[in-house]
């Protein structure tokens, strides 16, 4: 299983998201390449306890749902609508420079990993509350599904 515990997982990420170019063409959805690296950001801040998004979990989102998308042996699917704190076209982190925001991703992804001591982990705003196993199979699946979205 593939999952952010693993170092050889997070290289094979940091290493399609150097395959990423500004002008990717996108295979679904509607953001464009920049939009995908701030909210892949924005995303690895909220894993990390630095920002808060609004829960919106459900009874669903966290128990079936959340296992469904984090251990059943299928790709999530296109199309999934984001929060709107990660949502680059409302109040996501703005694009900036585009190498600067992918060097940016590139370091939080390499502090993404296996916390010492049992430190806590912050809330999913769909999934809830998720050990530590959970979220760093999310953060694989999540950075994943963005880079099929541009071909990497």
């Amino acid at each position: 299983m593939k999952t952010f515990a693993r170092g050889d997982c997070r290289a094979e990420i940091v290493r399609r998201l150097r395959l990423v170019r500004a002008d990717s063409v996108r295979r679904w959805g509607t953001m464009t390449p920049h939009q995908m690296v701030c909210h892949c950001a924005d995303a690895c801040r909220m894993a990390r306890g630095e920002v808060a998004p609004a829960d919106i979990a459900s009874l669903s989102t966290r128990t079936v749902i959340k296992w469904i998308a984090l251990y059943a042996p299928m790709r999530w699917p296109e199309g999934i609508q984001t929060v709107a704190e990660f949502d680059q076209r409302t109040a996501g982190s703005p694009p900036g420079d585009f190498a600067a925001d992918v060097a940016a991703l590139e370091t939080l992804l390499g502090q993404i990993g296996p916390r010492d001591g049992g430190a806590p982990w912050p809330r999913h705003p769909i999934f809830g509350r998720m050990s530590q196993r959970a979220w760093l199979r999310w953060a694989y699946l999540h950075m994943d599904h963005h880079l099929r979205q541009f071909g990497a």
